[in-house]
């Protein structure tokens, strides 16, 4: 195995036959395993970006119905920790008190790598669980997609210094507000927490993801109440499904001044 400190060498095929050239490589984003802690008890054990943890435990907490509201949390704290010597973190959520039954239902201990937002489920049930419709009429004008789209790339301030970095943003006509992260799932956690956190809701505004939408995505955003669920890549079969069920509105491959629109176009002006 190559020695990673010798410097990394880029492939050139181009010209006669191409060949090796170094490079100097933009600087590796942080990774290190996250534990969310809802009142002394571990819910998932995550890899994330050590950044913005408090929006991330709430978020998580949210999004995966572990509470219904941010009212819900009275306290929250983050230790540093170890892992095989290694750092890590925990997210220490506390609840106000009668919410113990809901956690003991739900909880669950996983180990997700970065691309995997159900790894731990362990049945179908909790894979695809009840869909509720998504009620907000808010709707954007075509030309507003690649300003969600802009306003997402301008707000991604990590993946200026490093290239892995996935973005989640929120963009409600005028603004847009991004959290970021290694891993898709993570950065949509973390803005649904800082949501939560800032009063805003998640139904006067579309998500905005730098990512493939999975059925995943789109469960985590119909549970905040999104209308409007936009991608730069594509979506998955199961994905269109939950999305067309779940009355949200579906926008994938948004690049420049295109998009293409697959669910309840009601939501786009002119569709």
């Amino acid at each position: 195995m190559r020695d990673v400190k010798a410097g990394v060498l880029r492939w050139d095929g181009e010209g006669q036959g191409g060949g090796w050239r170094p490079i100097e490589p933009p600087p590796a984003p942080q990774e290190c395993p996250v534990a969310i802690v809802i009142d002394g008890m571990s819910q998932a054990v995550l890899m994330a970006t050590p950044h913005d943890l408090r929006d991330f435990a709430l978020g998580f907490a949210l999004t995966e119905g572990l509470v219904a509201a941010p009212e819900d949390v009275e306290g929250f704290e983050e230790a540093e920790v170890s892992a095989g010597g290694f750092p890590a973190r925990e997210a220490r959520l506390w609840l106000r008190p009668g919410l113990a039954a809901r956690l003991a239902e739900r909880r669950r201990s996983m180990i997700g790598p970065v691309g995997c937002g159900l790894c731990g489920v362990d049945s179908i049930e909790a894979a695809l669980p009840r869909i509720v419709p998504v009620a907000s009429d808010w709707s954007m004008p075509p030309a507003d997609v690649a300003r969600a789209m802009a306003a997402l790339t301008q707000g991604q301030v990590l993946r200026h210094r490093t290239p892995a970095i996935h973005g989640a943003a929120f963009w409600d006509g005028a603004r847009g507000l991004t959290r970021e992260d290694v891993g898709r799932h993570n950065a949509l956690d973390k803005l649904a927490g800082a949501l939560a956190l800032a009063g805003l809701a998640a139904g006067q505004g579309a998500i905005v993801m730098s990512s493939r939408l999975s059925v995943d995505l789109v469960q985590k955003a119909a549970r905040i109440g999104a209308p409007i669920l936009i991608g730069a890549s594509a979506p998955t079969a199961l994905a269109l499904e939950w999305a067309e069920r779940a009355g949200i509105t579906l926008i994938a491959r948004a690049r420049g001044a295109s998009f293409d629109l697959y669910t309840h176009p009601r939501r786009i002006a002119g569709s």
